[in-house]
């Protein structure tokens, strides 16, 4: 019989609440089948159609160069990857939430991470005070990042789960070299991604 934390951890944090799994009360033992499902499931629901779309924007951003450095089938594992952890992250620092987690944002995170530390130099067009403005990624991506951590010590739980935020970039900034190809040096001098040459030995 798994503990009462441990309930509480993989059903009780909001990922998905108890009226959508069908159940009036927590379970009284662990279907490890639920929470796996549910920590892959949350990344594609979210609050609002703003939500999604702000989520969608920046994957637009940067996700294609992070694929790029990847190949398509290890970028899929690796944006998972990095939602998996943001949900876990979030429901153990934040353990007593009740609201549910859902988005994209935590996997997305994990983009922005490894974007900085593959491409810090790249320029990043961005709107300031409705005037376009290239700014280096590093600038952009500390910053957004600064933001995150400053948000969770002084929002606390004001619905947003800025927690995912921090543990998906950090995630993903781990993550990065296990999947990147081995061709494609990390802190990549270039302003911008300039494609991969990979070497194919000719057999006689």
């Amino acid at each position: 019989m798994p503990s009462a934390a441990t309930t509480r951890l993989l059903y009780g944090f909001g990922l998905i609440p108890d009226v959508l799994l069908g159940t009036a009360q927590r379970p009284s033992s662990i279907d490890w089948i639920a929470p796996i499902f549910t920590l892959i499931s949350y990344n594609f629901l979210h609050g609002s159609f703003m939500h999604l779309i702000g989520n969608m924007v920046y994957l637009w951003v940067f996700g294609d160069n992070v694929e790029d450095a990847m190949g398509h089938k290890r970028f899929l594992v690796f944006i998972l990857s990095c939602g998996v952890l943001a949900g876990l992250g979030q429901a153990l620092i934040v353990s007593s939430s009740q609201s549910p987690i859902v988005g994209a944002s935590g996997a997305v995170s994990g983009i922005l991470g490894a974007y900085l530390l593959q491409y810090p130099r790249a320029k990043v067009l961005i709107p300031i005070f409705t005037i376009p403005v290239f700014v280096r990624a590093y600038l952009l991506l500390i910053l957004w990042i600064g933001f995150q951590i400053f948000s969770a010590f002084i929002s606390g739980q004001d619905g947003v789960a800025w927690w995912a935020h921090i543990v998906g970039f950090f995630s993903g900034m781990a993550l990065l070299p296990f999947f990147r190809h081995k061709t494609l040096p990390i802190l990549s001098p270039e302003e911008l991604p300039r494609g991969l040459k990979i070497r194919k030995s000719r057999k006689d």
